[in-house]
């Protein structure tokens, strides 16, 4: 049966010479269904629901039982399987022993955590081998006493507790936390997560609180002094072997051919020589330290504490050219694609506007079997950054001396090339081939004194 209801909405009238009535009439039609037509609709939306809330309780089982809870509930069921068929009376037993464990553990599940808390760190950035310390503050903002609970702190790839006591309404408590940063790297700290279950452990509710801090360790550096190694050059810049007609650096003096500039006359020459004589200039280049560092840990590096040594030398010369007030570049191997059809070749590239920044992404940096090598990388750092002075190939022991010749191959004569090699235990040394002059340091610190006495100047 069809209900049928029509009403008008509007009537205007105009008058252009001839009078026309408009209208606008909207229908509703209404229709009555069958009886098995609303059963079917009925029937759908009951199994939704009821497939709603068996995955909702599934979801809230997975997240509240324990694997114990699992076990118990397993030993429930099987011991009254057992009692009814076998009649035995242990098996009734295992099962009330069971079912009495897990009512007991459901009182401390109900209520609901209402804590203000606050993680703070004393700092966000170490040097390797050292410990943050800082404080969990947990404060109960309900008006009603607050169970024990326990805070987990994922802490990188660990995990951190913080045990919670009970707090009355209005009471705070904290904790103290110490982070031990033996490594270098980049450590995450959060998302917490608060918990509160049995003391068994069969049930376990958890609340997480979003939101994460990051501490940046730095690898160890030493303070190279800013007279050693080309790092200092003046202000103006580096004169070259190029000759130019305008600059600081002063070479000679010709004669003057058309096209020269007047303000660049030596007329003393010329009132001599009775030519027009013009100064001639060495061009200044400013002074470009680039450091090239080799991630490949497969062929270049013989432990992963010699790549550690490699990674500190770099940044301790990056961050003395920083504070020197010079133009630093940091480049490493870019990682290759495994499964690559083509040839893929990449450099990565480190900031370097402030020796934190610098310290901080070098920080991040890993080492891989599938880093490019550093041969190439050379050769992409000089393509993209062509203007260099000093060029520092920091690399492992591994790397065949030819290898370093190769690399060193692709920055012009005018580079001062240097291939720094970190062997750890190796007596410190210092030679220099036609292409590149190779410092060989043991230690760290082997890489402060070498620089001191300009070894590469």
């Amino acid at each position: 049966m069809t209900f049928q209801t029509e009403s008008r909405l509007s009537r205007t009238a105009s008058s252009t010479g001839t009078r026309t009535r408009a209208g606008t009439v909207t229908r509703l039609s209404s229709t009555r269904t069958s009886v098995v037509a609303d059963s079917v609709f009925i029937g759908r939306r009951t199994v939704r629901s009821v497939s709603s809330a068996i995955v909702a309780a599934v979801g809230w089982l997975r997240e509240t039982v324990s694997a114990a809870g699992w076990l118990l509930l397993a030993t429930l069921i099987g011991g009254v399987v057992l009692g009814l068929t076998l009649g035995l009376v242990e098996a009734w037993a295992i099962a009330a022993i069971a079912a009495a464990l897990l009512l007991m553990s459901v009182p401390f599940l109900l209520g609901s955590h209402d804590y203000r808390i606050n993680l703070v760190l004393e700092r966000d950035r170490v040097v390797a081998g050292s410990e943050v310390n800082g404080h969990l503050d947990i404060g109960n903002r309900s008006k009603r006493v607050s169970l024990p609970g326990l805070v987990d702190i994922p802490v990188g790839d660990g995990l951190v507790e913080a045990h919670v006591p009970l707090l009355l309404a209005g009471a705070e408590h904290r904790e103290q936390l110490t982070i031990a940063a033996k490594r270098r790297g980049v450590i995450d700290v959060g998302p917490m997560t608060i918990g509160r279950g049995d003391p068994v452990g069969i049930l376990r509710r958890e609340l997480t609180w979003p939101g994460t801090q990051r501490i940046y360790v730095h690898p160890v550096t030493v303070r190279i002094p800013s007279t050693s190694a080309g790092l200092v050059r003046d202000l103006e810049g580096m004169p070259t072997r190029d000759i130019v007609d305008a600059d600081l650096s002063f070479h000679a003096i010709r004669e003057y051919v058309a096209g020269d500039s007047p303000r660049h006359i030596h007329w003393r020459s010329t009132a001599k020589t009775g030519k027009l004589m013009v100064r001639q200039y060495e061009e200044s280049r400013r002074s470009r330290i680039a450091l090239l560092l080799g991630l490949n840990d497969d062929d270049e590096y013989a432990s992963e504490d010699e790549f550690e040594m490699a990674v500190s030398a770099a940044a301790s010369l990056g961050a003395q050219g920083i504070r020197d007030g010079r133009d630093v570049l940091v480049t490493a191997s870019a990682e290759i694609p495994e499964f690559s059809r083509t040839e893929v070749k990449a450099i990565q590239t480190i900031p370097t506007l402030t020796a934190k920044g610098m310290l901080d992404s070098i920080s991040a940096i890993e080492s891989s079997e599938r880093a490019m090598r550093i041969e190439d990388v050379s050769k992409l750092t000089v393509s993209t950054f062509p203007e260099l002075s000093v060029a520092f190939i920091v690399t492992g022991s591994v790397l065949p001396l030819d290898r370093l010749r190769a690399a060193a191959i692709a920055f012009s004569a005018q580079v001062k090339t240097v291939a720094v090699r970190c062997e750890p235990g190796a007596e410190p040394s210092f030679r220099t081939t036609r292409e590149l002059s190779v410092m060989t340091i043991g230690a760290l610190h082997d890489l402060q004194h070498m620089m001191a006495r300009g070894a590469i100047q």
